[in-house]
Formats: C-alpha cells, sequence, structure tokens
C-alpha cells in the first residue's frame, strides 16, 4: 500500500531502491544510534559539565580553562574520567528532526514521523521565553574565556545558529507533519533577528549579532560572517514561505555585508575583522556562508551575488578539498574533521554535484566510521581521534546524508 508523507507521495518502487540503497541504511543506522541514546551524548567543548568540576567549593578561570581545553584537545576521549554530563544539544536536536522528517518523506514510514514530532515538540518547550520572536536555545554548558572571571553559560543565551536550524526543521514538520502550528511559531522568529540580534543597517548592507541581547544592544567590535549568512537564510526561509517583503530586504542586506567580506583568495574569515578570531577560512564554516548564497539564487531567481559564489565555490573545491576528503582551513590539511565532511556534503548536493558530495561520503565511511552508524570525531596526521560527540558527528552526519538521498530523489 503506497503512503503519503505531507504531500511527498512514496511509491513502492522508490521504497524498493532506498531498501537496496547502502546511503540510505547508512542514514538509517545513524539515525538509529542516535535515537537509541535519545539523542543525547557529548558535544564539543563541554568540559566545564564535569561534575567533578562543579563539585569543587571554588571557581576559577585558569583552572577552568585548563579543564576545558584539555577535554577539547585530548587525543582521546576524557569526558567518561571527567564526567562530563551527556545531554542534548539544541541545534542536534534540530539536525536530527530534519534527517527524520527526511526520511519519513522519503520512505512513509511512520517511525520516522513519531521521532521527529517529539524533537520538533522538544525544540519548542526549550525555547528562551524572553525572545522577542522565537529563539532557539544554545548549547546548555557553560564556556570559560579569558575576560571573564568566571564562566558564562552560553546555553542560557538564544543564538541565531542554533535558531536558524530549529526554524529550518519546523517549516519542513509543517509540511511533512501537515502541522501548520509549526509554521507559526517560527513565523515569529523575524522579531527574534530584527530585535534580539540588534539588524543595523550599515553603508555595507546589514548585520546582526551572533547571540541574543535582552536590550538590542548593538553587537561589540567583531561579527561573525557565517552567522551573518545563517541569519539571512532563516529571513530568506521566512520570506519564501510567507512572502514576507521585508525579511527578503533585510536578507539582502546582511549577504551585501557578508559578500562585501569576501577575501581576494574567494573565501571568508571567520570574522570581521579576521584578528578577532583564530579561525582562519575554515572548511565548513565557509560551507554555511556559500550555502546561504545558493538559497538567495534559489527563492528569488536573481543572480546578484553570482560572481561571489563563482569565486567562493572555486576556492571551496580547490582549497578546501582533496577530492572526497575535507581540509581544514585553506592553509592546513588536518584535522580532516567528520563536521566538515558533512557540510561538504549538503552544499554539493544542494549544487547538484552529486558526484561529488558521493565522494565524500565515501571517504566518511571509509576514513571516520565506526560501524553500526557510529561516526568519529576527527582524523588527523597521526591518529584518528576515535570517539563520538552526538551534535558534532551524529546529527551532522545523519543530516547531510539525509540531504543527500532527497537531492538525489529530486534529481532523478
Amino acid at each position: 500500500m503506497d503512503h503519503d508523507a505531507g504531500g511527498e507521495r512514496v511509491d513502492a518502487g522508490s521504497r524498493e531502491a532506498l531498501e537496496s540503497d547502502p546511503y540510505y541504511w547508512l542514514c538509517r543506522d545513524t539515525l538509529r544510534y542516535a535515537s537509541e541514546r535519545e539523542y543525547t551524548g557529548w558535544d564539543y567543548a563541554d568540559g566545564l559539565s564535569s561534575a567533578l568540576v562543579r563539585s569543587l567549593p571554588f571557581e576559577h578561570r585558569y583552572l577552568n580553562l585548563a579543564v576545558q581545553e584539555t577535554i577539547k584537545r585530548a587525543p582521546v576521549n576524557l569526558r567518561p574520567l571527567f564526567l562530563v554530563e551527556q545531554r542534548r544539544n539544541y541545534k542536534g536536536v534540530a539536525l536530527f528532526a530534519l534527517a527524520n522528517l527526511e526520511l519519513y518523506a522519503l520512505t512513509g514510514e511512520a517511525e520516522y514521523a513519531r521521532e521527529a514530532e517529539e524533537l520538533l515538540e522538544w525544540l519548542l518547550a526549550e525555547t528562551n521565553d524572553w525572545c522577542s520572536g522565537f529563539g532557539g536555545a544554545g548549547h546548555r554548558h557553560p564556556l570559560q574565556d579569558l575576560s571573564s572571571a568566571t564562566a558564562s553559560t552560553p546555553g542560557e543565551v538564544s543564538g541565531v545558529v542554533s535558531t536558524a536550524y530549529a526554524v529550518r526543521a519546523l517549516l519542513r514538520g509543517a509540511d511533512v507533519l501537515s502541522e501548520p502550528r509549526y509554521a507559526d511559531v517560527a513565523r515569529t522568529a523575524r522579531e527574534f533577528v530584527f530585535e534580539d540580534l540588534a539588524y543595523t543597517e550599515i553603508d555595507e548592507g546589514a548585520r546582526i549579532n551572533y547571540t541574543a541581547s535582552r536590550d538590542g544592544s548593538a553587537g561589540g567590535d567583531s561579527y561573525t560572517l557565517n552567522a551573518n549568512a545563517i541569519g539571512a537564510r532563516l529571513l530568506l526561509e521566512l520570506a519564501d514561505r510567507f512572502d514576507d517583503r521585508r525579511s527578503l530586504e533585510a536578507a539582502t542586506a546582511i549577504l551585501d555585508y557578508v559578500a562585501s567580506t569576501q577575501t581576494a583568495v574567494g573565501g571568508w574569515m571567520y570574522t570581521d575583522p579576521p584578528t578577532a578570531s583564530h579561525l582562519s577560512m575554515d572548511s565548513f564554516h565557509n560551507g554555511f556562508i556559500l550555502e546561504s548564497f545558493l538559497r538567495y539564487q534559489k527563492v528569488t531567481g536573481e543572480d546578484r551575488y553570482a560572481t561571489t559564489l563563482e569565486r567562493g565555490l572555486e576556492f571551496y573545491r580547490e582549497r578546501l578539498f582533496d577530492g572526497g576528503a575535507p581540509r581544514w582551513d585553506e592553509s592546513s590539511t588536518y584535522p580532516r574533521d567528520v563536521h566538515a565532511a558533512a557540510q561538504g556534503i549538503v552544499l554539493f548536493a544542494e549544487l547538484g554535484d552529486l558526484e561529488t558530495a558521493r565522494r565524500i561520503v565515501d571517504w566518511t565511511r571509509e576514513e571516520l566510521h565506526a560501524g553500526g552508524g557510529q561516526f568519529y570525531y576527527q582524523k588527523r596526521r597521526l591518529y584518528t581521534k576515535r570517539f563520538t560527540l552526538m551534535r558534532w558527528c551524529q546529527a551532522w552526519m545523519a543530516f547531510s546524508l539525509s540531504r543527500y538521498l532527497r537531492r538525489r530523489r529530486e534529481l532523478e
């Protein structure tokens, strides 16, 4: 009997083709690994969630930094030793929801619909109610930097990146699960961008903060470029869904600003100004930016950023990938990171370059797949970090594989 998943008809022939498709089974196993653990796990830079650190009668920035950076940089997973709590990550849940929705649309299997609905409801329950509109929560673990006497807690602050992926999940859920309430909530994220992220017009266009402020104040001395591009995409999704002219104009202004910061070699630094971060033109952040420009082209049908895209994609292909293997940035081959691989799969699939996307999948399966749907974190020059971070590894690979499968069907 044929199924109808959110208006996307699933025929018997398509299901039979999937049953013999190793990429479908890889995606399915990746999701199953996460669902069996209720989508909880360790995360990047979560060392200060250590029960040992929290039990101390005092707090000091240098101790916090030592624990945080040791756990983050160690070649083996020290989190069990430090009793680091395993949690759900907000952005990770949004990615898992999107992956389940795609597999439901592809297969019609009710299991994926149930999983997606539970994850979407969790996203709605975990938002911050002080935001002007829908604002997704952050990491839920404290971070320490040199400028603070004690650890800050970014999980209590909504950010543009986690919100943007949650909006995409809610809009997709509204379609696939036929639940208009999800789209109604997602629509309010426009106020979050304009008010809480301090949308500010400048000569080059407009820019926004990475995280929300309760008083709507402008940012500090630097801006995160990929976060601005992701924020522009959030507005593009709302403009496309609700025929929202204001959101389209604001998205264009933000992308004008991001385009103005493109370097001579075609890539983007992490921050504006570049000196505000130790990161250079790394792979997955450049992928986010290019994906946002591609989305603008698809939503509007305009070639406003044709030259920006051409130069950026040439840089991305030639400087950030060695065939199917992701490089770290424009000057460093290692570490070859699972997140960079996943974003490469997404971007090349969106471009319709399924051959390159498949090569990246194959490289990742060969070098970072532990079996049973579990993916490792990073391949270094002399060793591999053979542990799994639930958002960084599993959520990104589940999402990227589901996007690959969807685009392959669309282009058949």
